[in-house]
């Protein structure tokens, strides 16, 4: 499995949001089914609601799960079972349990304190795990 990490400049989570809508973008474009996993519901809110104001010339289908709707990026926290995705966004401060049932992975750091120093044992644990692994500095 490939896990690219990606570390902003900035300290808020707006900015990992806004990061997560262009790698959704990317995923897209590639037809990859995508499941956005985060910390809470109100993340899972504010995910929602920037997906459907993030680009003013398209939109990207999107639902909070549990739904019945087969739609190409659902978000969720709080599970132990994932929608079957090709693509996981992690943005979440822990190791997702489900993990292994994607091919392809991203986490996306901060310059907060607790999100950069909780990136940082996720990436020490994937190494560890034998991961591929990449690094982003934006």
């Amino acid at each position: 499995m490939n896990i690219n990490f990606y570390v902003g400049q900035s300290n808020t989570l707006r900015s990992r949001l806004l990061l997560a809508c262009k790698l959704i973008e990317k995923a897209r474009a590639q037809d990859l089914k995508t499941y956005i996993h985060t910390d809470s519901w109100s993340t899972c809110d504010r995910m929602d609601e920037l997906l459907w104001t993030y680009n003013d010339v398209s939109f990207i289908p999107h639902a909070i799960i549990p739904t019945d709707e087969q739609l190409p990026v659902l978000i969720g926290c709080e599970t132990d079972t994932p929608p079957v995705a090709d693509f996981l966004i992690n943005l979440s401060n822990s190791v997702p349990s489900f993990l292994s049932k994607f091919d392809k992975a991203a986490e996306i750091i901060d310059q907060e304190a607790e999100i950069l120093d909780a990136g940082r044992k996720r990436y020490v644990y994937y190494r560890e795990q034998g991961y591929t692994l990449n690094y982003y500095q934006l």
